[in-house]
């Protein structure tokens, strides 16, 4: 690396350390939003079932359990969704608490790098 006066910029062990781990976190951070997207989608498409089966008049629904749809009594399938719902909600919290840490990780290595390579590096996304 150099900088711009021209003299070579030493990157130390401890440097490329940073970098890489910067680099994971980064990664990572891209897999959070995804997994958070899918979560608030299914916590969405949750609520809908939830929703329409309030709506319904039937006492024994059609609720798929893995690949097979199965008949199954309208309250135990409110309860179940119900559950799922908690579940799923508990899982995006952990996810966006997560995503914090790794953020705030990320911001910490970056005044790191950026104080000691200044233009030399770029730590952010295009």
């Amino acid at each position: 690396m150099q900088q711009s006066g021209g003299s070579e910029m030493e990157v130390t062990w401890e440097d490329q350390q940073n970098i890489n781990r910067f680099s994971k976190l980064n990664n990572r951070f891209h897999e959070l939003e995804d997994e958070i997207r899918i979560a608030k989608e299914t916590n969405d498409n949750l609520e809908d079932a939830s929703n329409e089966l309030i709506l319904t008049d039937e006492e024994v629904v059609r609720f798929q359990i893995g690949e097979v749809f199965a008949h199954v009594p309208k309250d135990e399938v409110e309860s179940r969704i119900e559950d799922m719902k908690e579940v799923t909600t508990k899982n995006l919290e952990k996810l966006e608490e997560e995503k914090d840490s790794v953020l705030a990780q990320m911001a910490e290595l970056k005044k790191i790098l950026y104080g000691k390579f200044r233009d030399s590096i770029n730590l952010e996304e295009d």
